[in-house]
């Protein structure tokens, strides 16, 4: 067997060469910057825009988001766009199975689809939600103003017995949602005035 001794000779100068150089020393990449948190000064569509893009939202922070945009009176409910955009985030939220926010994000989901006049789909939603949360009265306030959309349906349709039964439900629906949040005035006002007042939007 032959022993070359350039290879050796080598490494010798390499290392002797490394050892004689100062060495840098070693630095991490920088890290890109995180996203500030979310502040409550900072208006909601902004927020809304910033997590479509990727900003991290946790899951509850999705549901405070969601409320805010989604409470009586906010302009967001007639901007469907506005609206398109939180159900993309909403339903992203909902693949994550969550268990503790998965009855709010459902709420939120239906009270969209409510507003988009998907009533099929916001009367599922909702139901589920109600299965999961039975103590949760903005729910029980969205479907009686489904029950009742439903009544109106069936009135124009004259199917009596059927519009009775919807309007008996989105009345039992609604005495739950006043008696859950008691001081809720929006759940003492009357409920066909509620629905008279949104057709005329």
């Amino acid at each position: 067997m032959i022993i070359r001794p350039w290879p050796a000779l080598l490494l010798l100068a390499t290392l002797a060469g490394c050892l004689g150089a100062p060495v840098a020393p070693m630095t991490e990449a920088p890290l890109p910057p995180a996203p500030p948190p979310v502040s409550a000064s900072q208006p909601d569509q902004i927020i809304l825009e910033e997590a479509l893009r990727g900003r991290a939202l946790g899951n509850g922070e999705v549901v405070e988001l969601s409320d805010r945009l989604l409470q009586e009176g906010n302009s967001a409910l007639s901007d469907q766009t506005t609206m398109a955009r939180l159900e993309i985030l909403l339903l992203k939220a909902l693949k994550t199975q969550d268990k503790v926010y998965r009855p709010a994000i459902l709420r939120n989901l239906g009270i969209i689809h409510y507003h988009q006049g998907k009533y099929k789909k916001a009367r599922q939603e909702l139901q589920h939600s109600n299965e999961l949360n039975p103590r949760e009265p903005r729910t029980h306030f969205y479907l009686a103003r489904i029950f009742s959309h439903q009544g109106e349906i069936y009135q124009k349709q004259g199917k009596k017995s059927l519009s009775r039964q919807q309007f008996k439900r989105a009345s039992i629906e609604m005495e739950v949602a006043r008696k859950l949040a008691p001081n809720n005035s929006t759940y003492r006002q009357d409920l066909q005035q509620i629905i008279r007042q949104e057709q005329g939007k």
